[in-house]
């Protein structure tokens, strides 16, 4: 026989609050900062519904928990803010690719490498790829210098993060700016 589904209990996020605090004696903090000490948790209830605030575990691990009396929803919105805030401020690293072939025109080569600077100073990474075809297989040394010539080319702004390497027809190298 096939039992029904049940679906797991709701978690909540966030610290514990009123009667979700589940413990008979408490570290009291009121809504201006001042310590009540050790009180019951009965009592800190009735102080919060007082202030007609919310009693907030600050501290659930300390003995006994320590409890403030304010907003909840004021903290949960300055959390948010901070989170917000913290995710506008990261860079995503991106890794960008510049694919060349071992034979390549000075020109063609100026454009790439002008290419390559605007992605270091955006921060990014450079995966140069080199693809090799036909008879080009038989001169791999020509990919070779190609990449040392970049290399050297791009040292004082970038290290090289993955040395170059053969992968069938293609040779990669990735650069990471300092």
């Amino acid at each position: 026989m096939r039992r029904p589904f049940k679906a797991t209990a709701p978690t909540k996020e966030g610290p514990r609050s009123n009667r979700d605090i589940r413990v008979p004696r408490v570290q009291l903090i009121d809504a201006e900062g001042q310590n009540h000490g050790d009180v019951s948790i009965n009592d800190a209830l009735l102080l919060a519904e007082e202030a007609g605030l919310d009693l907030v575990e600050i501290s659930p691990n300390a003995v006994p928990p320590v409890v403030k009396i304010l907003d909840l929803g004021k903290l949960k919105y300055a959390n948010q803010k901070k989170a917000a805030e913290a995710r506008k401020n990261q860079k995503v690293i991106e890794i960008k690719e510049i694919k060349m072939r071992p034979n390549i025109d000075s020109h063609d080569y100026e454009t790439k490498m002008k290419a390559v600077r605007r992605f270091f100073e955006e921060g990014d990474k450079v995966k140069l790829t080199l693809r090799f075809r036909g008879r080009e297989m038989a001169h791999m040394e020509l990919g070779m210098q190609l990449l040392n010539k970049v290399r050297e080319e791009v040292a004082p702004i970038a290290k090289v993060e993955a040395e170059p390497k053969l992968e069938g027809r293609q040779m990669m190298m990735v650069l990471a700016p300092r």
